[in-house]
């Protein structure tokens, strides 16, 4: 909630405080105020730098979001790095270190090893190498100078703040407990290590892969195809109107960067290969590994080698901090744009929000990079959402066209389950093959280095289930079947993922800022190589468009990539990526809009596999429908339209739900069926005020529970506090008062692997589920052995569960009750490592963390503020920028983003938006430079040293 000038003014003192505290061990209480003072970036007045060939003009406007103008492309971006060193380098700083694996190096090793952990994980995998070979080998010349420009332009500002002397208060406070760091110069491998972190948390379905090896421990194949359903090809849409492509290619030809066709328009041609899933196919005629997993019982082959480590597999990866969002639980994003003839301006306006985890300082940074005159030698002329430590716009628009992005969902990854045979050897095709191992130091401030040993197969995959000599043992009494090879030393499980090798979206991204037109858009969006996302697209000279990028493999027959693959086998080696030009794509289709939400891009007579996680469509068809209904009525749609569509906050699977939940008999009396009526004429919208959403979610949550959690493996059960209470419990007094006795109250769980996360997958099983109310699913069996089965019983357990958890987290009295009450957002700053063990590292939280905030929607609204269903109501992934852009006038677009766009603690544009963005609104979003200059509250002129 907002924070009064008063309340910023108090903890800005307190911070000075705990500063002045710092200063003084250090012998100097005046050094630590200046030092708080000189953190706030110079928004006026000039500033000399070396590197410069000219003068740079940095105006911001009262939200402190900056416009650049340069008159050359080196200068612009020598000055963006600078602008957002002033702005966000503890950020970027922080970020570095974990791309890096060197988080230790800054923060010690962490809570429970935490931060050695996660270092060990990263550094296994190789981010910053494999970023260090891009910049050698695959970016072009001109992307290594334009990041060559940006880290002079944070260099220069570092040298201003040697040691980060005066860079933010986070500094002064590390040095509490390690007051020896010194920030490192910033190099172009540190911007382009944050591309394999993008990759990391949009990245495709490793997490799936586990979970099902994990619950093919007790459960039949039958049962997890129930768990993981197929996309419903017939009740919803896919983003390309079919599975045609302008060019099929060759099947197992090997994407090569650039190799489309470039061409605008579309001319499909028919597909010549059809997959047929209900055969327990995959794409291009292959097997689908699904129908033949099994069970431990049933003799799987690579899922049963896989039990032993997959655990430990799991906790490195939860080792590694979420700096976009969290893989695998849910992260999505909306993105449309409709066509100029259904639009009040006459020209296409297009809107993008993606879901990520929320924090402070926000992820984004809004800005805007202007040549100031437009040509070959200076071609930028963009605006836009920029990540803090890389060069160029992300998402946003130019002078002629405009785009956005969601996360395609893409399989890339695949995990390989590897015969270990000796101390250094593992099993390829009946012969051993030598590991390749390096050693990798972790530095640990204020305590000793710790080395490991990191291995790699012949082909460069890194396993990924060991960081030292203990975990290279998990797995060794693994049980195997079917055509594995024997046991010798146990398993090990290798990566096999295209962020890993050498790529090229660094240039995509500055293709992007200078295209003008759709096949310039199309051009550059074939080096987005990781991640492959959906890109949606609109100029204006009227057109619409849609592009999926992405390095996509094509897997062997019988690898549909849903469950890790034997890699004693070479067969199951990839065989290539789908060629650029066989990418789905359109241009101004008839419907004239594009809605692209995560859903499946193309149905199923497509030739190749892109994955069979797909999103099942919930918000995709929600958002269809609204652009419908507002046509079918003979109403245009307007900007205001497109802003009010992103915070629609409707519960779609409340339709389905609530009518079965209030068809149910429920005994005992009043205190349960008083809940029950909450749901009577409740219109399914999950407003923050809502009693009825509440409730609602708390019985779609505790249902969840009841139909899942007991008949899942005991490795990936969730833990529960449902307990057994009477009267005397320690619940407030008024909690249970007219209750009957000895009743269960739930409150929130710990989630794990596997486990009902609440999203649109789960939707969709259950709204099958409904269909059978005497599924073996429809069962629950209480501590003392008494079963409930049946859907009736168990829907009204789960009622019964839902109103006794909120009497015991809101009170008796349901007048009280409402969806924001438990549904909060808290931003954290999420740059401060992770031991919280400490006090001052508490007194850092108090101090720069906001919340919390109470909202609207929920997982697979529209207004997409995610909550796990396993671990409580607190919202996990939200909208974490919205834009509506206008091609009819640039100026009247719209954006926003969660926080503000200083990364410094109560400086007034540290998180100045946040009230704003929970409540739906968005800011005027300024381009054209009179417009810039019209709302600008600051001036600073950036000159060439000596001038």
């Amino acid at each position: 909630m907002p924070r009064t000038k008063k309340f910023r003014r108090f903890r800005l003192l307190v911070i000075l405080l705990v500063v002045l505290l710092v200063a003084g061990a250090a012998g100097g209480g005046w050094y630590g105020l200046r030092e708080v003072r000189a953190s706030y970036p110079q928004t006026t007045g000039t500033i000399e730098l070396q590197g410069l060939s000219g003068p740079v003009t940095v105006l911001r406007d009262a939200n402190g979001i900056p416009q650049i103008y340069a008159s050359s492309s080196a200068d612009l971006f020598m000055a963006q790095g600078y602008v957002q060193a002033q702005d966000r380098f503890w950020q970027m700083d922080v970020d570095r270190h974990i791309t890096s694996g060197t988080l230790a190096s800054m923060f010690g090793a962490g809570k429970n090893n935490a931060n050695v952990q996660s270092d060990a994980f990263i550094q296994t995998m190789n981010w910053q190498g494999v970023a260090q070979q891009e910049y050698d080998t695959t970016v072009d010349a001109a992307t290594k100078q334009y990041l060559q420009a940006y880290a002079d332009g944070v260099n220069a500002w570092l040298k201003q703040h040697p040691g980060g002397a005066g860079a933010s208060v986070e500094y002064a406070m590390l040095g509490l407990s390690h007051g020896g760091y010194r920030p490192a110069p910033w190099t172009p491998v540190d911007s382009l290590s944050w591309l394999k972190a993008m990759a990391w948390d949009l990245s495709g379905n490793m997490q799936q892969e586990i979970d099902r090896s994990l619950l093919a421990q007790n459960l039949s194949s039958t049962q997890i195809s129930q768990l993981y359903p197929e996309y419903p090809y017939g009740t919803s849409a896919t983003i390309a109107n079919t599975g045609t492509v302008t060019d099929p290619g060759t099947k197992n030809a090997t994407y090569v960067p650039g190799s489309g066709d470039g061409s605008s328009g579309t001319t499909p041609t028919t597909a010549t290969t059809t997959s047929d899933r209900s055969k327990g196919k995959g794409a291009g005629g292959k097997t689908s590994k699904t129908s033949g997993a099994g069970t431990a019982a049933e003799g799987g082959t690579a899922v049963q080698g896989l039990t032993g480590a997959a655990t430990q597999l799991a906790a490195n990866i939860d080792s590694v901090p979420a700096l976009l969002g969290l893989p695998g639980q849910g992260i999505g994003s909306n993105s449309w744009v409709v066509s100029g003839k259904y639009t009040t301006t006459g020209l296409p306006l297009l809107a993008d929000d993606p879901h990520l985890s929320p924090g402070v300082p926000s992820v984004w940074e809004q800005m805007g990079l202007h040549c100031n005159t437009v040509g070959p030698a200076c071609p930028f002329d963009v605006t836009g959402f920029t990540f803090p430590g890389m060069p160029g716009v992300v998402i946003g628009h130019n002078a002629t066209i405009s785009w956005g992005f969601t996360n395609m969902g893409a399989d890339v990854q695949d995990l390989y389950l590897e015969q270990v045979t000796g101390p250094n050897t593992y099993d390829v095709n009946g012969s051993n093959v030598d590991f390749t191992t390096r050693q990798v130091t972790i530095k640990v401030a204020g305590g000793p280095s710790q080395t490991i040993t990191v291995r790699s197969t012949q082909d460069g995959m890194p396993i990924i289930s060991d960081h030292d000599t203990t975990e290279q043992a998990v797995g060794q009494n693994a049980p195997v079947a079917g055509n594995a090879p024997p046991r010798g030393s146990g398993y090990a499980i290798a990566l096999k993922w295209t962020a890993l090798q050498p790529g090229t979206t660094m240039d995509a991204v500055f293709g992007l800022d200078k295209a003008t037109d759709f096949a310039q858009f199309r051009t550059a969006a074939q080096d987005f190589q990781v991640p492959a996302q959906n890109m949606i697209y609109a100029d204006t000279s009227g057109n619409i468009g849609y592009q999926a990028p992405g390095l996509i493999p094509i897997r062997a027959a019988g690898d549909d990539g849903t469950y890790p693959s034997p890699g004693w086998d070479p067969s199951y080696a990839w065989k290539g990526y789908i060629p650029s030009a066989a990418l789905p794509w359109e241009e101004n289709p008839k419907e004239g809009y594009i809605v692209a939400a995560n859903q499946a891009v193309v149905n199923d007579s497509y030739p190749y596999e892109i994955t069979q996680d797909w999103d099942y469509g919930i918000r995709s068809a929600q958002i269809t429908s609204l652009i419908k209904s507002q046509l079918a009525a003979g109403s245009k749609i307007s900007p205001d339209s497109m802003q009010s569509m992103q915070t629609d906050d409707t519960s779609v699977m409340a339709k389905t739900l609530v009518p079965y939940l209030l068809k149910v008999q429920l005994a005992g009396g009043s205190y349960y069926t008083d809940a029950q009526q909450l749901l009577q004429g409740w219109n399914y919208d999950q407003d923050a005020g809502s009693a009825a959403a509440a409730y609602y979610n708390a019985v779609w949550s505790n249902l969840l529970h009841l139909v899942f959690d007991e008949q899942f493996p005991a490795s990936v059960r969730a833990t529960t506090d449902c307990i057994m209470v009477n009267q005397s419990s320690t619940l407030p007094s008024d909690s249970l008062n007219g209750a009957p006795d000895m009743q269960r109250v739930c409150g929130t769980r710990t989630p794990d692997q596997a486990m009902p996360d609440g999203g649109d997958q789960w939707m969709t099983v259950v709204a099958g589920l409904l269909t059978q109310p005497n599924s073996p699913w429809w069962s629950y069996t209480y501590d003392n052995g008494v079963q409930v089965k049946g859907m009736d019983n168990v829907l009204a357990e789960a009622m019964k569960d839902a109103r006794q958890q909120l009497t015991s987290l809101m009170g008796k009295d349901m007048s009280t009750w409402s969806w924001g009450r438990i549904h909060t957002m808290n931003l954290d700053e999420q740059s401060l490592g992770t031991d919280d063990s400490s006090f001052f590292s508490g007194l850092e939280h108090s101090l720069l963390d906001r919340g919390p905030y109470q909202l609207d929607g929920g997982s697979s609204a529209v207004d997409a503020t995610g909550w796990n269903a396993a671990a409580g109501y607190q919202v996990d992934w939200a909208p974490s920028m919205r834009m509506v852009v206008d091609l009819s006038n640039l100026d009247a677009s719209r954006w926003i983003t969660i926080g503000g766009a200083s990364g410094h603690a109560d400086d007034p544009n540290y998180n100045d938006q946040t009230a704003l963005w929970a409540e739906g609104k968005l800011l005027t979003w300024a381009y054209s430079k009179s417009a810039v200059q019209a709302a600008a509250k600051g001036t600073l002129t950036l000159n060439p040293a000596g001038s």
